[in-house]
């Protein structure tokens, strides 16, 4: 597997390119199976923000229909604590059940078995809502700049 690397001052996220990036942070791998679903997890640069994600929790249980931008859970880290929202429109057709019980997958198989949830969606419509691998690390150059300033904010 390809791999793009953004660096967060001296700490590299590996970004895999067979797979789309969404702005909320979250990577979407599509099913070759089944037309319109995506399988949905955090990319590298959110799990080193967050860094020992410890406890992960869903506002309603799957299958479901929902919209982008919808909250749909919420996380907490050792850095943070957050809610989840929907990175698009479609119905939501299960959570990973297994980082219910222990969530330590997502730091340390994030592009793996710490998979968060599946959508399926319409693939011209959540097209529109992803990002390229180049275009995600386009966009992480933008927010590092006010990132590096929060995180300096709080150390302060």
């Amino acid at each position: 597997m390809e791999n793009l690397t953004f660096m967060m001052g001296e700490f590299e996220a590996l970004l895999p390119t067979d797979r789309l990036y969404c702005k909320n942070h979250m990577w979407a791998d599509k099913d070759d199976q089944q037309s319109g679903l995506f399988r949905f997890g955090f990319s590298a640069y959110a799990v080193r923000l967050l860094q020992d994600v410890y406890f992960l929790d869903w506002d309603f249980d799957a299958p479901a229909a929902i919209k982008s931008g919808q909250e749909i859970g919420s996380i907490e880290s050792k850095k943070a604590e957050s809610s989840l929202y929907s990175p698009s429109n479609g119905q939501l057709i299960q959570f990973n059940e297994v980082l219910m019980a222990d969530p330590s997958a997502i730091n340390t198989d994030k592009h793996g078995d710490g998979w968060l949830f599946e959508i399926q969606t319409a693939d011209a419509a959540a097209m529109n809502d992803f990002l390229t691998p180049e275009s995600y690390v386009e966009f992480l150059e933008d927010v590092w700049v006010k990132t590096q300033r929060t995180i300096k904010g709080q150390l302060s």
